[in-house]
């Protein structure tokens, strides 16, 4: 392997945070894995003693986070990458869903990701060099009816990547948003968050949504062991992407949106002109 390296994931104890946890521990990485509980500390620290060391940390703790980052650099050793996969899915119709929930979705997936950010780059920036990957979706980029909450807080975390990316580039630091499709993790359900319906206005589009995806969990095109592996190589690249979509169904339904997109844009363009002085 041409370089060794030492990854901080967010998450790992199950989906896409275990699988590359998995999988950069047996490329030869050393894993700093965050958890929820001392079990699963001990649990994934024996999947390889000498070169995986958990951290109990909840993402939404954020005063805790910069001391948790400062104590490995100490004690582990400076963290060459960052992923922030940690993050959950509401679902739900944004009627019906209390704002509260949106601020749990947001706290998690997008402050908690920002609080994790701030917390490495003094580092990175101070070493001139480093990688921030930030697990996004392709519902960063589409949307569908009943994951308005979701949906945002992903589409966030994109332009926060992408802002962030500019910003850090002179510092040698690289900034990659990996939007995955739908893969065979517990996203769809032990990891998502549901609110009850309530509106029977909304039962004939949103029905039948729910039930495509509760069909759909365990069967869904994507490997997260071959999402690792892509993960890897974008890791191992000399000019990592700014973006990175990950699988057969994110690469169709963002084309096909930025297809209509460019169409509606083009349709709207004499509206467009109008507006300028």
């Amino acid at each position: 392997m041409a370089s060794t390296k030492t990854l901080l994931i967010t998450g790992v104890s199950s989906g896409f945070g275990r699988a590359l946890a998995q999988e950069a521990l047996a490329a030869g990485h050393r894993v700093i894995g965050t958890v929820r509980s001392e079990a699963s500390k001990r649990e994934f620290e024996a999947l390889a003693p000498d070169s995986a060391w958990g951290r109990v940390l909840d993402v939404t703790d954020f005063d805790a986070i910069d001391g948790v980052v400062a104590e490995v650099e100490a004690n582990v050793g400076p963290v060459d990458v960052l992923v922030n996969n940690a993050g959950y899915g509401h679902e739900g119709v944004l009627e019906e869903s209390p704002l509260g929930e949106m601020r749990r979705q947001f706290d998690v997936n997008v402050f908690g990701a920002v609080a994790m950010i701030k917390a490495v780059l003094p580092y990175m920036r101070k070493r001139r060099r480093g990688h921030i990957l930030n697990i996004t979706s392709m519902g960063g980029y589409i949307t569908m009816p009943g994951i308005a909450y979701y949906c945002g807080s992903k589409f966030a975390l994109e332009g926060i990547s992408e802002a962030l990316g500019k910003e850090v580039e002179p510092f040698g630091i690289a900034v990659t948003a990996v939007a995955p499709g739908s893969f065979r993790t517990d996203w769809a359900g032990r990891s998502m968050a549901r609110t009850p319906r309530s509106i029977a206005d909304y039962d004939a589009l949103f029905d039948p949504v729910r039930k495509a995806r509760e069909e759909k969990s365990g069967k869904q095109t994507g490997d997260p062991v071959k999402a690792a592996r892509a993960m890897l190589a974008a890791i191992a690249a000399e000019r990592p992407p700014a973006h990175l979509l990950l699988g057969s169904d994110a690469l169709g339904v963002v084309r096909a949106k930025l297809s209509a997109l460019s169409d509606e844009i083009a349709a709207w363009e004499s509206v467009t002109l109008s507006t300028d002085v």
